[in-house]
Parts: C-alpha cells; sequence; structure tokens
C-alpha cells in the first residue's frame, strides 16, 4: 500500500486557490526523463494519492460552496425547499461536467463529508479514490445517518482494510454491512428501484451502438435467457451466424416485429449535404442521439429507408433479407455559406412550434449547457419571453429539463453573443462564464 507522504490532519490555512494554480503551473514543467524504474512508480504512486486527496478538497469545497449558497438564499427570503437551488449545476461547471454528475457529486460529498469521517479520510490522505468512496455512499444510501456512520466505523476505522482490495470486494463489504445495519431499509430500497428501470442507447466505435435495459433481476435474467435459447437452437440447426449476432438480431426482431436488417419506420432526423447525399461526397453525416458517421453509413441508411439496394452488391447473411418498401421523406434545410450556421426561423407566440422546434434541435444536436450530452427536451428562450426574449432560432436554445430549471436560479444568466456559429454565454452567480457554441453541422468548414 502506498503510503502518503503528508497526512494533512488538520486543514491547511491560506489562500487555496492561489495555492492550487501554482501546483498547475509547476506540473507541467516535472519530467520524468532519466528517472529509474524505481522512481517512476513513485511518481505514478505519489500522483494517484494526490488526485485522491484533491478530490477530498474538492469534496468540501462542494459541501461549503452548498452551505454558503442556502444560506444566502434563505436570507434572500426564497423558500426553504428552494434554498441551494443550483448548486449542482455551478459545481458541474466548475468540473467540467454534466449537471447530472453534478447532483451525484454533491450528493457523494455531503454523504462523505458530514456522515462518513472515515471515508472522508482515507479520501483525503490519499487512500480511497472519489469513485469507490461514490459506490460506498451509493451503497449506504437507504441508510440513515447514524446507521452509515455505523458501516463506515466497521468499514473504514482501520485504514489498513484497504489495502490490495478490489472494488467489487469493498462494494460487497460495504453492501453486506448496510444489510446488517437495517435489512428492512436494504429490502425497501430494493423494492423502490422497480421504479427506476429505464432504456439507454449510448455510441459505440465504428457506428455501433449500445442499448442497454435497466430492469428488475428477474425480468432481467428471463430475457438474457430467452436470446441464449434462441441462439442455442438457430446454433444447433446450422444457422451461420455466431450466437452473439443470433442474439442481437434476435432482440432487434421481437422489439420492432421486423427482420434486423429491415428499415424500422422510425423518425430518425438524419442530417447530412445534399453533396454527400446526391454526389458521392465523403462528409460525414450526423445522426441525433449517436453522433458522426461515415457518409456511405448514411447513404446506405437512405438506401435501405426506401428499399433500395446498391446493384451488384451482397452483404451476405442477414443483410441480404428482402427490404419492404418505404419511404424516406427528406426535409431540406439550408446553411449561411459564411459561417455554416442554419438559416434563422422564428414566431410570435411563445412556445416554440414544431416546425422551430426541429430546427432546434438540429442545431444543437444535444443539451446546449457546457459539457452536458443529454438529449434536448427543452427548447429555451435564452432572453426569457417575460423580459422582451422573442421566439426566435437566434433567441433559443436546446437544454435537458435539469439544464433549464437550473438556470431558473437567483443569479443566473444567459444572453447570446457573436460567433462564427449560435453562441451563448452563461454566467453563474459567482460571476464564472462558460461559453457554449452549437457544435459543427455537416458541411460546416468554420
Amino acid at each position: 500500500m502506498f503510503e502518503s507522504p503528508r497526512t494533512p490532519n488538520t486543514p491547511t490555512a491560506g489562500p487555496a486557490p492561489g495555492v492550487l494554480t501554482s501546483l498547475l503551473d509547476l506540473l507541467p514543467t516535472m519530467d520524468t526523463a532519466g528517472l529509474d524504474e524505481a522512481d517512476l512508480i513513485d511518481v505514478l504512486a505519489t500522483a494517484e494519492a494526490a488526485k485522491n486527496a484533491l478530490s477530498g478538497l474538492q469534496a468540501r469545497a462542494a459541501v461549503a460552496l452548498d452551505a454558503a449558497v442556502r444560506t444566502r438564499h434563505l436570507a434572500e427570503g426564497l423558500p426553504a425547499e428552494k434554498a441551494g437551488a443550483g448548486v449542482h449545476t455551478q459545481v458541474a461547471l466548475a468540473r467540467s461536467e454534466s449537471p447530472h454528475a453534478g447532483h451525484r457529486l454533491v450528493g457523494m460529498a455531503q454523504a462523505v463529508v458530514n456522515e462518513m469521517p472515515h471515508a472522508h479520510h482515507s479520501l483525503a490522505t490519499g487512500r480511497l479514490s472519489e469513485w469507490r468512496a461514490t459506490l460506498l455512499v451509493q451503497e449506504t444510501a437507504c441508510l440513515d445517518a447514524e446507521q452509515r456512520r455505523q458501516v463506515d466505523e466497521q468499514l473504514l476505522a482501520d485504514p489498513s482494510v484497504l489495502e490490495g482490495v478490489g472494488t467489487r470486494a469493498l462494494v460487497a463489504r460495504a453492501r453486506k454491512l448496510a444489510y446488517a445495519a437495517s435489512p428492512s431499509a436494504v429490502v425497501d430500497r430494493a423494492r423502490r428501484a422497480v421504479k427506476d428501470r429505464r432504456v439507454s442507447l449510448r455510441p459505440a466505435p465504428d457506428t455501433m451502438s449500445i442499448l442497454s435495459g435497466l430492469l428488475p433481476v428477474a425480468q432481467g435474467v428471463s430475457v438474457l435467457k430467452a436470446l441464449t435459447m434462441e441462439a442455442d437452437r438457430l446454433v444447433g440447426i446450422g444457422d451461420g451466424r455466431s450466437r452473439g449476432q443470433i442474439m442481437a438480431d434476435t432482440l432487434v426482431e421481437r422489439l420492432t416485429g421486423r427482420a434486423s436488417a429491415a428499415a424500422v419506420p422510425v423518425a430518425i432526423q438524419l442530417v447530412m449535404t445534399d453533396r454527400t447525399l446526391f454526389q458521392g461526397d465523403g462528409e460525414p453525416a450526423f445522426l441525433p442521439g449517436y453522433g458522426v458517421i461515415p457518409a456511405q453509413v448514411a447513404r446506405d441508411l437512405i438506401r435501405r429507408a426506401g428499399g433500395l439496394r446498391t446493384p451488384g452488391t451482397s452483404t451476405g447473411g442477414a443483410d441480404d433479407l428482402p427490404a419492404p418498401q418505404q419511404l424516406a421523406w427528406l426535409r431540406r434545410l439550408y446553411t449561411a455559406p459564411e459561417t455554416g450556421e442554419l438559416v434563422a426561423m422564428d414566431s410570435r407566440t411563445r412556445i416554440f412550434p414544431a416546425g422551430l422546434a426541429r430546427f432546434i434541435e438540429t442545431r444543437d444536436q444535444c443539451c446546449r449547457s457546457p459539457w452536458c450530452d443529454a438529449p434536448v427536451r427543452h427548447h429555451d428562450h435564452v432572453l426569457g419571453w417575460a423580459a422582451g426574449g422573442r421566439t426566435t432560432a437566434a433567441n433559443s436554445a436546446g437544454l435537458c429539463a435539469e439544464c433549464n430549471y437550473s438556470k431558473e436560479a437567483p443569479g443566473w444568466r444567459t444572453e447570446t453573443v457573436t460567433g462564427a456559429r449560435h453562441t451563448t454565454v452563461v454566467t453563474t452567480p459567482t460571476g464564472h462564464h462558460y461559453r457554449s457554441q452549437a457544435p459543427p453541422l455537416p458541411g460546416d468548414t468554420s
């Protein structure tokens, strides 16, 4: 186990931001050339402990920020239930994270600093990583404060317990202790967790995607068993596909009612230039919910949507199944040649009409808050309607619900500024500024 050369038992006095800035200036000048193997291992271990200790400092700063904002909000007359609004977003922006991650970071910080003194000490002295601390917080989330302290004492009072223990084993110990502290709380939590079931999609390399389902354990096992049995059956009768391919194809077929190679009649808002579509240009396309895809892959999607197949080609296997005749609808959007920005649209109503809403979603692609990759759920006025803001493309921003609600907290301001593409600047209650620019679209050379 690496021993930290300095164990800070008491907070260090002095201007912490200035000290950290000096450290950031110093780190790039440190050279590892010429160090022997033992010294390089010491650098790796010391740097890892320093990262963990800095995470402890961030946790204390987040808790102090939350307390300061709540105190200010109450002094300003805000209702108690609204005090502290926007803190998690400020923490997320400062750490270049999404607001969703900001919730997790602030929650972890409050639990560790206020209710888990041994975990906090292990984090502050570099023995425990922020991620492992987060997992311990999650495993004890169903307990009250006293029960959580009890688990913390049993698990981490002896720092040597972390030596050589993997993350999965550490979490298993915490789970066991949590159950011993309050069996009913753990059981109730498991029952309530059913309401969190969901399905999500995230990009994977090579224009693939990962479809995930968070399901109750019995349903998850049942789904996997059904796919496995079908794969075993088809492999047994000589199907040429691998078991993994059969399971993936069966999942698509049973969910959509169509062969896996057939076009699924769902609007996907594929964005591409006319040169890519009609002239074989190599400019990549953009697929909302996934990201950039190669030009040829985009053209293949269009051909399949229309039931077309490139003459003289055969891919073999499931890809040669007959494709039903579908319609591929094309909607023309024009960009300014100088900037690549979509041509503006506006409306006289407060609510963004469907056409303008689609325009905003195409331009912004995902939530426009810095570092937030969530899907667009709200079409927001940058300058509020009540303050005279118009329902126009220029005065709009696609936001997720979380970010839209956060900007309504006292002291937040968003404004549009001049930029190569649609650009906004978010100003937080502390006066920090964060710039957001609409991502480039296919054909944008700016």
